[in-house]
């Protein structure tokens, strides 16, 4: 069994060790979804991890989800994500963007616009917006001319991103958002191309990534996954059958990766593995769950098949994760209250570890 130490190859990419900083909003983004001097920080202290990935980027103005987040649709956004993957890179590390289209999970209150999606069916549970916490309305359902344009916009994204200095992006194709809404089977009543049969719900899914391979090269290109996740009201009823079959179409483009969540039971995961062929990354416990993801969780998907094994709230309290788990130091714990509230508080205020004298 490979050690959560030992390197590893990814596309061109050499990784010092197996670990994942996964994907988390923190909405600390300037006016205009500029990345900021602070986010920059952020990330550079977390250099360390094997893999970098950031927190949701919208790819246009629609796709756009809560107040706060970054944007890579315009010249000024891609600019000021410079300072970011620079910073990154000087401390020794390396960074994909993750490309994240809210598709019904938006507000016209933040937007300006009214969300859209596969259906006219609205998510469940609230969505930030600048006036506080509102119902998700009910989305603009795509007409079917309109749905390319939307898997289009993670490749132009992605472009932007390469051009940013990012080493690659991870299409954020779970959690609810635009690309788990295809392949949901109650957010998507389609009757189109895009609906209905599971080989027509994963078409979406499958445009968008080989557009962003055709963008900026396979080695450059992961997915992440919440097989059966239920997250903002989204079903999968046929879960395992759903994802083999994506799996299954992904396998052909050659990708660098497929992020999967542990939010179905094991056996699926498993299948899941045994159906992808190329490098896994595993999130091993229920995102925002009870649980946080440890060594133990970590050696258990690494014997299991797993290439890489992400963490969130671990990385999000401890810039020196790593370290810390290689020499079997205590995590310290995250602060939610300040997840979401901006400002550097609870974002670049976390220390590294600090050795008393004996």
């Amino acid at each position: 069994m490979p050690s959560l130490f030992s390197s590893y190859r990814l596309g061109e990419l050499t990784l010092p060790n197996r670990t994942v900083m996964a994907p988390m909003s923190r909405v600390r983004a300037a006016a205009g979804g500029l990345a900021t001097p602070s986010m920059a920080t952020y990330y550079a202290q977390r250099a360390t991890a094997g893999l970098i990935i950031t927190e949701g980027v919208q790819p246009s103005l629609v796709g756009q989800s809560n107040p706060g987040t970054p944007g890579l649709h315009t010249d000024e956004q891609t600019d000021s994500w410079r300072q970011v993957t620079d910073a990154v890179h000087v401390n020794g590390g390396r960074v994909f963007a993750q490309i994240m289209h809210g598709g019904r999970v938006s507000h016209h209150e933040t937007t300006g616009l009214q969300p859209v999606g596969p259906s006219a069916v609205p998510g469940e549970g609230d969505v930030f917006t600048p006036s506080g916490p509102q119902p998700l309305p009910v989305p603009r359902a795509l007409a079917t001319d309109e749905v390319p344009e939307h898997a289009l916009s993670y490749a132009h994204a992605a472009r932007r991103a390469v051009d940013a200095g990012f080493d690659g992006v991870e299409l954020h194709g779970a959690n609810g958002y635009l690309i788990s809404q295809f392949l949901s089977s109650n957010a998507n009543l389609r009757d189109d191309r895009y609906g209905g049969s599971i080989a027509h719900r994963i078409r979406f899914a499958v445009e968008a990534v080989a557009a962003t391979v055709e963008a900026v090269g396979a080695a450059r290109t992961g997915i992440r996954l919440s097989p059966g996740g239920g997250f903002w009201g989204v079903v999968e009823d046929d879960a395992a059958e759903l994802n083999t079959a994506l799996l299954t179409e992904l396998a052909r483009l050659d990708l660098a990766y497929v992020h999967l969540e542990a939010t179905t039971d094991e056996e699926t995961l498993l299948r899941l593995r045994k159906t992808w062929p190329g490098t896994l990354i595993v999130n091993p416990v229920m995102p925002l769950g009870p649980k946080q993801t440890g060594p133990a969780e970590a050696d258990h998907w690494l014997g299991l098949g797993a290439d890489l094994i992400s963490f969130g709230r671990g990385f999000l309290a401890n810039p020196d994760l790593v370290e810390r788990l290689r020499s079997g130091l205590p995590l310290a714990p995250a602060d939610e209250s300040t997840f979401y509230q901006g400002g550097d508080a609870g974002y670049l205020t976390y220390p590294t570890y600090r050795h008393t004298a004996a």
